[in-house]
């Protein structure tokens, strides 16, 4: 009996073993669901349970917390998930990740009904357990650490552990990597001994999203003994940036009579906060329109695209017609997808209402009345047009066309760019005797074409009546100029020409005088009566009031009229050129050394101011009767020049020699020029002219003698 109820015991203990065993193996950390399904088409309300989630890291859920992708839902101790506050857009799914001192899952709330986000954490998650560092079977178990941004004190604070099982005793834990050893340093840190992950200061996602730290196991020496083991850390995103207009400014234009729901332009905003959720998920909206005329909702904004388009018809979107045809409006970006605990940013849209040429321009009036002296040129009226397009456009500015009436192209008409006023201009003189009236047809169009449905009317065309009144115009010389050829040197009185001007005034029979008006040399007379022109004094071709063998004078022809009227008339004397000029030898001063073996002195040449043939060839000569050619001799070089030559060496003075030279004119004009030779002292290749200023006796005397002669000749 006592051995039956012996074996029933061991029996009943190895079934408890078994069962306690049993329960060890089928417990898998985790969720126990992973996927809930629920139906909420319409808002969530606060503190409104959701569901009860279950979670297990079969150890006794050390320091279990959980985190939700949704900032208005939470998940209590007791795995109960609640609505924070009243929700009315949440998204198609939540994403709740549960994690333990010893395990970490992720459960997904399906949303039937719920709008489509932007992202999840799910994404996160994913790049958590995709990992470039290549999984191994290790026995370091390391999970992704997740971590909010913006958490406050104290720090450090724990955020997650690393577990080895298989570590040996003594080993230490070591961490490294961005974060930790590498820029940014100081970050994180490990225990070595517990293997307990540490944050040591606030962490901005914005900054890094995500860290990749390396862990080992190392012996008391510090070498390695596992590893490294890649680990994880996700920043987790709150909603901490407002979005921003970069961009600005923003300015869009749109054509009058625009149809509804023409694109005007795009907005777009910057979230720094993550894409992937609804921090960073924006909705447009129109707070202000200035201004508020002729309706107070012009525009509307797409709430997710951003672009502003026209909710109004095209007859309100005249550009004629509005009050201002510059729209500013205040447009916000929400984020949060546009709930009130969403953060704003604001920028001013700046519309502009462009013209299109729907208005043609249209005369002022009918007719327009213009008088203007004749022989005038220059602007005579100013047309003035209307037009209600925008003046800054083409479709504004106008353009003018003489079309009847300008036969003679006397008329031009050009804008005025400022007023847009056509300015109509007499180009050639009008002549009263001619034509007294002349009438215009004028039509004015745009720069740029009217729109298909307008044309231009009879407004778009007037009349201009120009009336010419007479005046007393100054007679005219014919022809002008006037030239004549003469000789110069004519007698004085000789007669050159007989000018010739008429009055344009023939109605009015007037008698024409003539005057001398500019006679720079005051060569010439004029019969005031009958215009002949003839010379006061000799006329002189080397003069320098003549240029290029022309003289030039100016003639008045003045009429009766009250008051006179004066024509001026040009006459152009072209002068044949006589011999009445000597030529001149240069130079006149020369020098040679006493000793000199070339007795070569000096190369001699000869100016005229006549014309050829009245020139050279010269004739140059020594005067002879002063026995000069005795000591010194000319020889010719060509028409132009000769060489004057010592016929021996002579002592150091300075010496006069008449030089003559004569032209190749009819008759022949000769000129006696003193020539100044210097005899020097040439020693050391230096001259010493300075002991020769006493003439030679005998050349003085003999020059005086020849001086006396010409006088008396």
């Amino acid at each position: 009996m006592q051995q039956r109820t012996q074996l029933t015991l061991s029996f009943l203990l190895s079934q408890v073993l078994l069962l306690t065993f049993a329960e060890d193996l089928e417990c898998i950390p985790g969720f126990k669901q992973k996927t809930f399904r629920i139906e909420q088409p319409a808002e969530f309300f606060e503190d409104q349970l959701i569901l009860n989630l279950t979670f297990t890291d079969c150890k006794g859920n050390d320091k279990l917390r959980f985190d939700v992708s949704s900032p208005y839902f939470q998940v209590k101790p007791d795995g109960a998930l609640v609505a924070l506050k009243n929700i009315s857009d949440v998204g198609p799914a939540l994403f709740i990740h549960g994690r333990s001192s010893n395990a970490e899952d992720m459960a997904e709330v399906v949303i039937v009904g719920g709008k489509e986000s932007s992202g999840s954490l799910k994404e996160i998650f994913t790049f958590a357990r995709t990992s470039a560092v290549p999984r191994q079977k290790r026995s370091i178990v390391v999970s992704p650490i997740l971590i909010p941004e913006n958490q406050r004190q104290p720090f450090p604070r724990d955020v997650g552990k690393v577990v080895d099982n298989d570590r040996p005793e003594g080993s230490k834990f070591r961490l490294s990597g961005k974060g930790v050893d590498q820029e940014p340093k100081g970050i994180f840190r490990i225990n070595e001994n517990t293997g307990s992950v540490s944050v040591m200061r606030t962490l901005d996602r914005e900054t890094m999203a995500t860290y990749q730290l390396f862990v080992e196991t190392t012996d008391v020496s510090g070498k390695t003994i596992e590893g490294p083991v890649s680990l994880d850390i996700i920043v987790i995103d709150q909603n901490d940036n407002r979005p921003i207009f970069k961009e600005g400014p923003y300015i869009g234009h749109v054509m009058e009579g625009s149809p509804t729901g023409t694109t005007v332009m795009r907005m777009t905003a910057f979230d720094a906060d993550d894409p992937s959720t609804d921090n960073a998920l924006l909705r447009y909206n129109i707070l202000q329109q200035t201004p508020d005329k002729p309706s107070p909702n012009m525009f509307y904004i797409d709430p997710e695209k951003g672009d502003i388009v026209t909710v109004v018809s095209p007859a309100l979107l005249d550009r004629e017609t509005l009050e201002n045809p510059k729209y500013e409006l205040i447009i916000e970006a929400q984020d949060m997808a546009g709930l009130d605990v969403g953060l704003t940013g604001t920028a001013t849209a700046t519309i502009l209402i462009d013209d299109k040429n729907d208005h043609s321009p249209k005369f002022t009036k009918k007719e327009f009345h213009a008088t203007v002296n004749e022989g005038v040129v220059g602007v005579i009226v100013n047309l003035t047009v209307e037009d209600k397009d925008d003046p800054t456009t083409a479709a504004w500015r106008a353009v003018y066309t003489i079309i009847n009436g300008n036969p003679g192209q006397s008329f031009e008409i050009h804008t005025n760019p400022q007023t847009n006023e056509g300015m109509l201009s007499v180009v050639k003189p009008l002549d009263y005797e001619i034509s007294a009236f002349h009438t215009l047809l004028i039509k004015v169009e745009n720069e740029d074409p009217l729109v298909p449905d307008v044309a231009y009317g009879p407004s778009s065309t007037a009349t201009v009546q120009i009336t010419v009144s007479d005046v007393n115009e100054g007679p005219v010389f014919h022809p002008d100029p006037m030239t004549v050829t003469k000789r110069e040197n004519i007698s004085i009185g000789s007669m050159l020409l007989t000018v010739n001007a008429t009055d344009p005034d023939s109605l009015q029979h007037q008698t024409i005088r003539y005057s001398v008006y500019k006679d720079p040399a005051g060569w010439l007379n004029i019969n005031p009566i009958n215009g002949t022109i003839d010379t006061a004094a000799v006329l002189d071709r080397e003069s320098p009031f003549v240029h290029n063998n022309i003289y030039t004078a100016l003639f008045l022809a003045i009429d009766s009229g009250d008051p006179p009227a004066t024509g001026t008339g040009t006459l152009q004397i072209r002068l044949e050129d006589v011999n009445d000029n000597a030529p001149l030898i240069y130079p006149t001063l020369a020098k040679v050394c006493d000793d000199a073996k070339d007795l070569n002195v000096v190369i001699l040449g000869a100016l005229d101011k006549d014309l050829h043939p009245n020139t050279d060839p010269f004739k140059f000569e020594l005067n002879k009767q002063t026995g000069s050619d005795k000591f010194w001799k000319i020889s010719k070089i060509n028409d132009t020049h000769a060489q004057l030559s010592l016929l021996q060496n002579l002592k150091k003075a300075n010496y006069n020699l008449p030089v003559m030279v004569t032209d190749s004119g009819t008759p022949p004009l000769s000129n006696t020029t003193e020539l100044k030779v210097q005899v020097c002292s040439c020693k050391k290749s230096k001259m010493d002219c300075s002991s020769a200023g006493i003439l030679h006796i005998r050349t003085t005397l003999v020059l005086l003698l020849s001086f006396f002669s010409l006088v008396w000749l």
